[in-house]
């Protein structure tokens, strides 16, 4: 089921790049974009993981947390994070238990041929843990200019 602005946003724990836990419990209080991607250091990630970089000064003055998730395990991530000088945390869920309780894994249509895998997805995530947008199937240039102008921060 996919989710939708006002639902609760599943709780999870995940291994992070740099060896750390994250919780989405640990940033109530705060809002959150938290975002899923096919694969660490394929273009169109990297391309969306580099808008993230370069827009985190302005949305973390807005008080957003970013939060990237795929299913790649830490080493790759933290290959990722060096690489392309990432600052904001990468976390890593193999077993794509995340991703199905956000509905970002499962059958999608590419280049006209239906699969399954790694939907790409964002969800804002309020400070009381709701899902405040949820945005499935989203283009990987172009979203975070498109997410900023739909947070009123361009």
């Amino acid at each position: 089921m996919k989710l939708e602005p006002g639902d609760a946003a599943p709780d999870f724990t995940l291994p992070a790049a740099d060896g750390a836990t994250v919780s989405l419990d640990t940033y109530r209080g705060k809002r959150v974009i938290l975002y899923f991607y096919p694969a660490a250091m394929t273009p169109g990630c990297t391309k969306q993981a580099c808008d993230f970089r370069d827009s985190l000064a302005s949305l973390t003055a807005a008080g957003f947390v970013v939060l990237g998730v795929s299913k790649d395990k830490p080493k790759k991530l933290a290959e990722f994070v060096e690489r392309d000088a990432l600052t904001f945390p990468l976390l890593s869920d193999p077993e794509l238990e995340v991703h199905k309780a956000y509905d970002a894994y499962g059958e999608k249509m590419m280049y006209g041929k239906t699969s399954v895998g790694v939907i790409r997805s964002t969800f804002v995530i309020d400070a009381d843990g709701k899902i405040e947008k949820a945005l499935y199937n989203v283009k990987a240039t172009g979203h975070v200019a498109r997410l900023r102008r739909e947070l009123g921060l361009d």
